[in-house]
């Protein structure tokens, strides 16, 4: 593997990038100077502070797209041009949110990443690097128009271990709270674009992952991958549903609402928080103990105090 690194002046790697894939208004010459990792596969291009993570981009880059592959036995014959930000500011600047950790462009074979969200649980290098691969992958094959968003987030993030590109607040979920007021978002809206408002936005992520979760569960991967295999030949998503599942996409909205409402809310807030709220009764019982210990302590001292009075 014959690797190069060099550093790009001025704007750098990333804005040569981002020039020729019409992004360059967004991040300024000053802000970023980047270098180039690279081998006959796959570009990284990095800050000097990001040369491991660079590093661990290609070594990681064979394994990630070997699995994917296997998932969905297609071929990823494009060379992925990777970026690495590490700058949270410049990063949103460029993915115009605060709210992810990466974005991928599949017409450009671009991945941008905020590496500075890396170690936020539950993100890592490796997750998100697959999970943005894997929109490459999908776009690669499928005509944008076939694929709807929704679909498409669902499928990388059962792909990609669960894990999104959005960061998610772990300690409360939009889905279960929309389930419970009836107000979940309607697949239709959801199929060219996702909602910009923060709440909104979470609550797409976690449906779209929901809803290709229960077809999953209930219908089998190979029924997913033969949706997406009837989308790659031309087929419109509608009608690829309704051959793999005999159900409209309306009546596998009505089913998987069913199937959430059929399952008390509260009973999955248990279960989904349940280290959580054990760690909370270990530390009231932990508090309690001492309390006791200190009454107890105090009672000891008042009876030597009652005998030496006593004396």
């Amino acid at each position: 593997m014959n690797k190069t690194a060099h550093s790009i002046k001025s704007l750098g790697l990333l804005a040569g990038v981002i020039v020729a894939f019409h992004l360059a208004s967004v991040v300024s010459a000053e802000e970023i100077q980047t270098r180039i990792l690279q081998n006959n596969a796959i570009s990284v291009a990095y800050e000097p502070p990001l040369e491991a993570a660079a590093g661990e981009v290609l070594q990681i880059y064979p394994l990630v797209k070997q699995e994917l592959e296997q998932i969905f036995t297609w071929h990823l014959d494009v060379k992925p041009r990777v970026v690495l930000i590490n700058s949270s500011r410049t990063f949103s600047k460029l993915a115009g949110s605060p709210f992810f950790v990466g974005f991928a462009v599949p017409a450009r074979n671009l991945i941008v990443i905020d590496y500075t969200k890396m170690k936020t649980r539950p993100f890592n290098l490796r997750t998100t690097f697959k999970h943005e691969l894997c929109h490459l992958l999908l776009h690669r094959h499928i005509n944008d128009s076939n694929l709807p968003r929704w679909l498409n987030e669902g499928v990388c993030q059962l792909a990609s271990d669960g894990i999104g590109e959005i960061l998610l607040d772990k300690s409360w979920s939009g889905l279960d709270a929309a389930v419970m007021a009836g107000r979940t978002l309607r697949l239709a809206r959801l199929a060219e674009s996702f909602p910009g408002d923060k709440n909104a936005l979470m609550l797409a992520y976690e449906q779209s992952k929901s809803v290709v979760t229960y077809i999953d569960r209930q219908y089998g991967s190979q029924v997913i991958l033969d949706v997406l295999g009837d989308l790659r030949n031309g087929e419109d998503v509608e009608i690829a549903i309704a051959q793999r599942l005999s159900l409209t996409i309306s009546e596998l909205e009505r089913n998987w609402l069913s199937h959430l409402e059929s399952t008390p809310r509260w009973l999955v807030f248990l279960a989904s928080h349940i280290y959580a709220i054990l760690f909370f009764l270990a530390a009231v019982s932990s508090i309690l103990g001492f309390i006791r210990y200190l009454r107890h302590k105090r009672k000891i001292y008042a009876q030597w105090e009652d005998e030496e009075e006593e004396d």
